[in-house]
């Protein structure tokens, strides 16, 4: 069910969630969070989408704040409320507020009337992100507040702004999208002969934050030279490529040379294909979810791990 609130105020847009739960039966009880999605018209969609399914592992309430950082200064103020439940919202309630004027630059007090009582509260910025999330408006409420640097003009400087904004409880999903490889390798690493690594490969494309941020945790965790190439997005796949660890036994390879399959070729054991696929955002925004405590592991990559790095190689060159 979607209820429109044309011209209208936080305060209607509460009333109207409490009389749609008595005369539908519609209960905010088992809401374990509150989401926070702050972005622009005509891409909300999407985020709302993956909210939804995000919400049937972790049911919560979704406040969607949309406005035009473009809007000419002299718009009157005006605020369009959208109420979404039952099946239109998954196992959450999502409210989408479309600001205007004046009202667009006021998040946080668009947002706190509306927010669930003793419920901790996560802020997503699907596309452009404040320079210092944990500073602003909608980042100040938050535990968490999770950023996508891929999604940004040039996501490889949008990674190296994360090290001097980074505030304990942010996140990116450039480093969520990392979670299938990093246990894959962890787990190659975890057999015999458990020989040190003396030099680690990476390869992915340039529009790919999460190829650097792969390298900058191998470097910080095996303590080797790293290496790492960021090839052309017009003649390649995007995402992560491959990765390659040399050892005095050997030479480690998991490389995926196909959408969503890997292939791991190690010293006398036969090629094994490895499920790898891309994350979509419904994966790595229920992932995120999972835990709202700083992720210490990710801020210490952010603020140690990429400063080991030097500058990516020129494409061809080898580890």
């Amino acid at each position: 069910m979607i209820v429109d609130l044309p011209d209208t105020t936080t305060s209607k847009v509460s009333k109207s969630l409490v009389k749609i739960r008595e005369e539908n039966g519609v209960v905010a009880l088992g809401r374990v969070l509150t989401l926070v999605i702050a972005t622009t018209p005509g891409v909300e969609e999407e985020a709302i989408e993956a909210a939804n399914d995000a919400s049937r592992e972790h049911p919560m309430r979704v406040i969607v704040v949309t406005a035009d950082p473009d809007e000419p200064a002299d718009v009157a103020p005006r605020l369009d409320a959208e109420i979404r439940v039952g099946g239109d919202a998954g196992a959450s309630e999502v409210i989408v507020l479309r600001a205007h004027g004046p009202v667009a630059r006021d998040e946080e007090s668009l947002v706190m009337a509306l927010l669930l009582p003793d419920a901790p509260v996560v802020t997503w910025w699907p596309s452009t992100a404040p320079a210092v999330p944990g500073v602003s408006p909608l980042g100040r409420i938050a535990q968490r507040r999770i950023t996508d640097a891929s999604s940004q003009p040039d996501p490889q400087a949008a990674l190296r702004a994360l090290v001097d904004s980074y505030t304990p409880g942010d996140a990116d999903f450039a480093w969520t999208r990392l979670t299938l490889w990093r246990a894959q390798l962890a787990a190659v690493l975890d057999q015999p002969p458990y020989a040190p690594v003396t030099r680690v490969h990476v390869t992915g494309a340039a529009d790919s934050p999460s190829t650097t941020l792969l390298a900058a945790w191998l470097r910080l965790q095996l303590d080797a030279p790293t290496g790492y190439v960021l090839t052309d997005v017009a003649e390649g796949s995007h995402g992560i490529h491959g990765v390659t660890l040399e050892r005095e036994t050997g030479v480690i390879e998991l490389i995926r040379d196909q959408p969503g399959v890997a292939t791991l070729r190690q010293p006398d054991q036969p090629l094994h294909d490895v499920a790898l696929p891309r994350r979509n955002l419904r994966d790595c925004l229920a992932d995120e979810l999972r835990r709202l405590d700083p992720d210490e592991l990710y801020g210490e990559v952010i603020r140690s791990g990429l400063a080991l790095l030097s500058e990516p190689e020129a494409e061809g060159a080898t580890a």
